[in-house]
Order: structure tokens, then sequence, then C-alpha cells
């Protein structure tokens, strides 16, 4: 180029960052032969932020002139610490700015919500002097990504009473809140929302529709959304998916399956975890099995998730010594889930013999008692004692006696119930 402005200097930054490329970057930045404006710092901040990079992001920020670093350079450097989970750093700076914007105020609601901290996201968010839809929608989505639902539906409607309307994000955050709850009315009144106000149903809007439709049983209006679909994720599918798995449609869970092979669509690591739920509750053990060898072909490894509702499968049908086979082989450490599926199928088909097997993989009670790991002796005593073998199941009142957390106390007062009853 024969000339070469601040602008030109600044994209070239810009674009080395975009690409991964910090060395490029930085020395573009220390061969610009003219005066830098606040946009170049900002560059340089944030392409480090977003490289996982912050300690380099604050050196920058540290060193940009006073009058160049305005409210966009502070928002930037707080963005970049919440983004990357340092939420102290984060907070520092946040409390150091001489004025803030409406974003920075979101980032750290955001920031919090991704560390489950939701008490002090609606902290930030009630210190807000002047909020925006922005703000609301950071809150609502924060909520409904950590389970509090019933409080996300709470700020929707507050939202609306001071005159906010939602727009698309906030339409995802509430459906996704409504899903979880299984609020099938108030997704319905979402829907016609929706349709009332021509709302652009893009493809965020239209999976968490389905999604809501599919998790609250009416699989009808799911599969209507999902066919009128153009374009179909792996995140359509696995709802429709999950949808048809929990509420006992275990065939055509499989045959969406097949479709979804059919379609090129590339099913995930969630896909193969619906459908061995869909196969376990189903008894459907060598489709279950099918599946689970197909995982391999798609490049995935199977998870501790996988394995435990493989275990699940073959323990509901009976097929215990598959069961304690399969977690010999296993690749993973088995946790108290797996042990627990396999224990919890002993119980359904009263097998006290597979018990023993399995408690000299997991190791004696006394070893149990030592580490603090007692989650499998209310299983184990019920087992016992649906069997009669009373000697064995007071072994296991013994051992639950000298528990002192809430947990395994707990665990004691059902076995004792349960053997009371049993005596009665």
């Amino acid at each position: 180029m024969p000339e070469r402005n601040v602008v030109t200097w600044n994209a070239m930054i810009g674009g080395y960052f975009k690409n991964g490329d910090r060395e490029s970057a930085l020395d573009v930045f220390e061969k610009m032969p003219i005066t830098r404006n606040s946009v170049t710092w900002i560059e340089m901040i944030d392409g480090f932020a977003k490289c996982g990079d912050t300690f380099k992001a604050r050196l920058f920020f540290d060193k940009v002139p006073l009058e160049l670093r305005t409210v966009v350079t502070w928002t930037v450097m707080v963005d970049g610490y919440n983004a990357n989970g340092e939420l102290e750093a984060a907070r520092e700076i946040f409390d150091m700015m001489p004025e803030r914007n409406y974003f920075v105020w979101s980032s750290m609601i955001s920031g919090y919500c991704k560390r489950g901290n939701v008490k002090e996201a609606r902290n930030f968010f009630d210190r807000i002097p002047v909020r925006n839809l922005v703000n609301w929608n950071s809150l609502i989505s924060g909520y409904a990504q950590n389970g509090f639902c019933e409080e996300a539906l709470r700020m929707y409607k507050k939202m609306q009473n001071e005159g906010f309307e939602p727009d698309e994000v906030t339409i995802t955050s509430v459906l996704s809140a409504c899903a979880q709850l299984g609020e099938l009315d108030i997704g319905k009144e979402i829907h016609y929302f929706i349709k009332k106000k021509r709302m652009n149903a893009n493809q965020f809007v239209l999976n968490a529709l389905l999604d809501m439709y599919a998790k609250c049983g009416d699989l009808a209006q799911a599969r209507l959304i999902f066919e009128g679909m153009s374009h179909r994720t792996s995140a359509c599918w696995n709802s429709m998916i999950l949808g048809l798995a929990i509420h006992g449609k275990n065939k055509e869970a499989l045959e969406f399956f097949k479709r979804m092979e059919e379609s090129n669509e590339m099913p995930d690591a969630i896909t193969f975890l619906s459908l061995l739920s869909a196969c376990a509750h189903g008894g459907c053990v060598d489709e279950g099995l099918d599946v689970f060898s197909k995982m391999e072909t798609y490049g995935l490894v199977a998870s501790i998730k996988h394995y435990g509702c493989l275990v699940d499968l073959l323990g509901r049908t009976g097929r215990l010594k598959e069961a304690l086979d399969l977690i010999q082989r296993m690749p993973i450490k088995p946790n108290d889930v797996v042990w627990g599926a396999l224990l919890g199928a002993c119980r359904i088909h009263l097998d006290a013999n597979m018990v023993e097997q399995v408690m000299q993989e997991v190791g004696k009670v006394d070893d149990d008692m030592d580490s603090g790991d007692n989650s499998h002796l209310v299983l184990l005593s019920n087992i016992y004692a649906a069997s009669d073998r009373w000697e064995k199941a007071e072994k296991m009142r013994t051992a639950m006696g000298d528990v002192t957390d809430k947990k395994d106390i707990s665990a004691f007062n059902t076995w004792n119930n349960l053997h009371h009853s049993c005596k009665c």
C-alpha cells in the first residue's frame, strides 16, 4: 500500500489475532510508524485475552496512555478476565472503573453465572443504575443455565412489567427454563408470543422450541417443528432423540438416529448418551450394544456416563455377569454411579452372589469406611435383607452406625426402616 493509516495497522493487528498469530500481531504493533489510537490498544488487550493470555493483556492495559483509556478499554479488560474465569481480577478492574457501560455490568453478571454464583450475579444486576435488555438477558440466561428456572421465569415476567420487550436471546433462555421445568403451558404462551410479534425464528429459537416441546412431552408439536426446519444441527436431532427417549418412545428414538446417520449429520457424545438411555429404559440390549459400538466409528471416546448407561442396560435385563465383565474391561476407573447401577440391578434380581463378586472389586467394607466412601452400604443392606441374609445385612447396619455425616445417617435410616419392615 502506498499509504497506511492507523485504521490499516489496526486491521492487520486484529486479523493476526483472529487467526491466532500473536507474534505477528505484536510485531505489527511494535513497528507502527504512526501514533496509536485507543482502538490499537483495545485490539492488543482483547487479542491476548481471547488467546487466554490475560497476563499480557493486563500488561498492555497498564501501558495505555491515560488520555486513550476509555470506558471501552476498561470493559475489554474486565470481559477478558471474565471470559477466562478470572473473576477476582475482573472485579478488581471493575471496581476501579471511573465510569461503566451496560456491557461491563452484563459481563460481570455472566462471569458469576458461569461460575454458578447466581446470588452474586443478582447482586450486580440490582446495582445497575439504568438497565437495558442486554442486562436482563444476562441474568435470565444465567438463571436458566444454572437450573434456577423458576427464578428465570419470574425475572422474565418482571422484565416485561418494567416495559422491556423480549428478543430472540430472551426467548431462547426462557424456553430452556420451561423445558427444564416441564412447563408446557408457559412454553405454548411463548410460542404464541413469537408468532404474534412475528419474531425472527432463527436457528436458536427453533432449537429452543423443539427442545421445550420434546422435553415437555408434546412430541407431535416437536416433530412438526423438526420436520419444518430447513437446516437441522446435531442439537435438533439430539432434542428429538432425547425427547422420544425420556417419554418411552425407544424404537422411534432409534429410528430417528438412523435418519440422522442418513442425513450425514455427525452425532456427538450427547446423541449416544440419549440413545443408550433409551435402550436402557426399553430393555433393547442388542440395539444398545450396537449403538455403543458405533461411537468408535464416529471417532468418539466413551465417557464414564456412556459406560454407566451400558452397565444399567445390561443390569436391567438381568445380564449381570456381562455388566461386571464390562466394568472390569473399562479403560476408565468406575465411579459410584457405575457400581451403583450394577448393585441396583443386583437388588432387582436378588442376586446376592453377584454382590459378593462386586464387593471383591469395590473392596472390603472396612476399607470403604476408612476412605469415607459409604455410598453402596444402603444398596448392599437392602439386597442382603431381601434375600434373607440377615447376618450380612446386620454387618452393613453396624458399618452405617459408625457413619457421622448427614448423608450417610440418612442412608442408615432408610436401611433401618426396611430392616424392621422385613422383620415384621
